[in-house]
């Protein structure tokens, strides 16, 4: 596989479109919105320099990468002559499978399609496509260029080949792929969500408050970060969507996403993205919000 396309230029899309491109490969960077994709290309950029800073890569490095990057704004351009697609547009079902079947339609018969969704089923996403064998989940991690994971999802039709050549691909990329079947969740936040949902009713019941929660778990479990900081990092309109997901798919009460969650979603409180969530953030920098602004 030569020719990469990322459909969705978001955080996640050129966090991927960068890792894809900086390894030597060529990258069709797609979005419908012009606007992000330039935005993307910054990002990229200066990701680019915060590497060259850490020397971690060299300027010539920096230059290549971005070199080995088109941007298209048509979907049937971008993936002309794509070995594999990479989907990374916004956790919704009903718009990854209209982009599901736009990539099947334009893509060449020998791609693969393969979708960085954390939670959505990827037997139901090929379902949406002639080619359900061709089909695979990769779910990379935040932030993409640091982050060593990616989890690789098998839809029920996926063949051995697929898996087999997505997981020496994922190994190219400096990654290391881990291997999940296609049930609600997968692994990573079959297991991750419970216990953010978690950390959030500890908030919503009074039982501590956001730094307390976060200290705790950072300190006593070694994580590198708390629950509800990580959420905001996540968005928490994704976290309710992936618990959302989890609640359907298994019909058990312990995935119902906390009222609190639901109603700061509402709210428009999404954390980073949006500058506020459980703490208030102002270019890249978290400061606290008093508990007491979190209603019931």
């Amino acid at each position: 596989m030569k020719n990469i396309s990322v459909i969705g230029s978001g955080t996640m899309g050129n966090g991927i479109a960068h890792v894809f491109a900086q390894n030597g490969y060529s990258v069709s960077l797609v979005d419908i919105n012009e606007s992000a994709l330039e935005k993307a290309l910054i990002t990229i950029s200066k990701n680019l320099d915060r590497m060259i800073a850490k020397e971690k890569i060299k300027a010539s490095d920096k230059e290549n990468t971005l070199n080995n990057i088109l941007t298209f704004s048509s979907l049937e351009l971008g993936v002309k002559h794509a070995d594999l697609v990479v989907e990374a547009a916004t956790e919704n079902k009903e718009l990854k499978f209209e982009i599901f079947k736009d990539m099947d339609a334009y893509a060449p018969s020998h791609c693969i399609l393969a979708s960085n969704t954390s939670s959505i089923s990827i037997t139901e996403l090929a379902s949406q496509t002639q080619r359900p064998d061709k089909v695979i989940g990769m779910h990379f991690m935040n932030p993409v260029p640091v982050m060593k994971l990616v989890e690789i999802i098998n839809g029920y039709s996926t063949s051995n080949e697929v898996t087999s050549s997505i997981e020496d691909l994922s190994k190219s990329i400096g990654k290391v792929p881990a291997m999940a079947n296609d049930y609600p969740g997968f692994i990573a936040n079959r297991i991750l969500m419970p216990m953010i949902n978690e950390a959030i009713w500890t908030l919503h019941e009074g039982v501590g408050e956001v730094q307390n929660i976060d200290t705790v778990m950072k300190l006593g479990m070694a994580h590198p970060m708390g629950p509800l900081q990580l959420a905001d990092f996540i968005g928490l309109d994704v976290c309710l969507a992936i618990l959302e997901v989890l609640y359907d798919g298994f019909g058990n009460p312990k995935y119902a996403p906390c009222p609190l969650l639901v109603n700061m979603v509402n709210a428009g409180k999404r954390g980073v993205k949006s500058g506020e969530g459980f703490y208030s953030w102002t270019h890249g920098t978290k400061e606290l919000i008093v508990s007491s602004s979190f209603k019931s």
